[in-house]
C-alpha cells in the first residue's frame, strides 16, 4: 500500500511529507508555549526596551519565517513540477524579504523614538516625517532586492534611476539642502519645539520644525518662517538651555553724595539682591567717574531661564533700591549741566 502512486509520489512519501510537516508545526508549538513565553516574561520585567524589540522581532518575523520553512521542508521531499517548484520558492523569496522589511522598519522607529525621546505629539510628527522617508529607502531596496532574486534585470533600471536623481538633485538643490538640515536639527538637537532662541535680530518660541521650514512665534505674535539650512548656518541663541541667567545693572548717584554714603551703597544693594529668592549675588562695585554721576556696577545670577521670572526679581530689586536710597537720603543722577559764569570785574 505504501508503494502506490498518486501523482508522482508513493503514500509513503506522502506520509513522510505529513510526518515532517506535523513535527515541525509540534516543534514550534512547544518553542511559542515555553521558550517564547518565557522570553517575553524577561523582557516585561527588564527596564531596557531591546529585548522588547527583540522578543516582538522573533515573534513577528522568525516564527512566521519557521512555519513557512516547515510547510517548505515537506513539501520539497515530495517530487514536484518545475513550475510549482518555481512558484513555491518565488513565495519563499517574498515571504521572507516582506518579514524582514517589516523587522528592519520596526527597529528603525524604535530607534528613532529612542533617540528623540519624543513624548510630545511635535515629536511624534518629527518621528513620524522621518520614519516615513526611511521606510520608503528601505521599501525601494527590498523591491530591487526581490526582483534581482526573481531574475529581473535590474541594472538598466538603477541606471536610469542614477541618472533622473541626479537630474532631481540638480533641480532641487534648495530643497535637499533644507532636507539634509532637518536630519542634522533632528539628531543634533540645538533646539527643540517650544524653545526660546534668537537668530540674529529675530527671536521667539519654536512652534514646528518641518521637513523644509522652521517656524517661530516671534514676541510681537507674528510667525517667523526660516528655512532649516538658514538655521544650521546661523549662530542660534537657544535660552530654554541656559541654566541660569548673568544680570548686569548699573547705578548713578550724584557728585554731591558723601563718601560715607558712597561706602554704604555696595553692602545696602547686596543685601537687597541676597534677600531675593533665586538670585545670587556676585558682586558690586564703585566703578567709574561718569559725565554726571557716580557709577555703581552689581552683577548678579537668576537660576533658571524664564524670562519673567527674572524680570519679576529685577523689578522688586529697583523698588527695594529706591526706598533704601530714599531712607539714605542717597539721591540718584541724571543728565545736568553747571555753568560757572566768569563776571569781569
Amino acid at each position: 500500500m505504501f508503494e502506490q502512486t498518486y501523482f508522482g509520489n508513493t503514500v509513503l512519501a506522502y506520509l513522510t511529507s505529513l510526518a515532517i510537516l506535523l513535527g515541525g508545526m509540534a516543534a514550534i508549538y512547544v518553542f511559542k508555549r515555553y521558550v517564547l513565553s518565557r522570553l517575553k516574561k524577561l523582557a516585561e520585567s527588564s527596564a531596557t526596551t531591546i529585548d522588547d524589540l527583540l522578543v516582538k522581532a522573533i515573534e513577528r518575523t522568525v516564527v512566521p519565517i519557521l512555519y513557512f520553512g516547515v510547510l517548505y521542508a515537506s513539501v520539497h521531499t515530495l517530487h514536484l513540477s518545475k513550475d510549482f517548484e518555481r512558484g513555491l520558492d518565488i513565495a519563499a523569496i517574498v515571504l521572507v524579504t516582506i518579514l524582514v522589511v517589516r523587522t528592519l522598519t520596526a527597529a528603525v522607529h524604535h530607534l528613532l523614538r529612542s533617540y528623540s525621546n519624543a513624548a510630545t505629539e511635535e515629536g511624534g510628527k518629527q518621528i513620524k516625517g522621518i520614519g516615513g522617508l526611511l521606510n520608503f529607502l528601505i521599501w525601494m531596496l527590498a523591491l530591487l532586492f526581490l526582483l534581482d532574486n526573481l531574475g529581473v534585470k535590474i541594472s538598466a533600471m538603477v541606471a536610469g534611476l542614477g541618472i533622473g536623481g541626479i537630474a532631481v538633485a540638480l533641480a532641487a538643490q534648495a530643497v535637499l539642502g533644507d532636507l539634509f538640515s532637518y536630519f542634522v536639527i533632528f539628531f543634533d538637537k540645538p533646539f527643540a519645539v517650544g524653545d526660546f532662541i534668537v537668530v540674529g535680530d529675530k527671536m521667539g518660541v519654536v512652534e514646528n520644525v518641518g521637513i523644509k521650514t522652521t517656524r517661530i512665534r516671534a514676541l510681537s505674535g507674528e510667525q517667523l518662517v526660516f528655512s532649516n539650512t538658514d538655521l544650521t548656518n546661523s549662530r542660534v541663541h537657544n535660552f530654554k538651555k541656559m541654566e541660569k541667567r548673568r544680570v548686569v545693572f548699573k547705578l548713578g548717584v550724584t557728585y554731591q553724595t558723601s563718601a560715607e554714603k558712597l561706602k554704604r551703597i555696595p553692602p545696602l544693594v547686596k543685601d537687597i539682591i541676597v534677600a531675593q529668592e533665586d538670585a545670587e549675588f556676585d558682586r558690586g562695585h564703585f566703578a567709574s567717574y561718569g559725565d554726571f554721576s557716580l557709577n555703581f556696577e552689581f552683577v548678579y545670577y537668576v537660576h533658571g531661564a524664564d524670562y519673567a521670572k527674572y524680570m519679576d526679581i529685577q523689578q522688586a530689586i529697583n523698588l527695594a533700591v529706591f526706598e533704601a536710597f530714599e531712607k539714605e537720603g542717597i539721591e540718584f543722577a541724571y543728565p545736568t549741566q553747571t555753568l560757572f559764569v566768569n563776571r569781569a570785574a
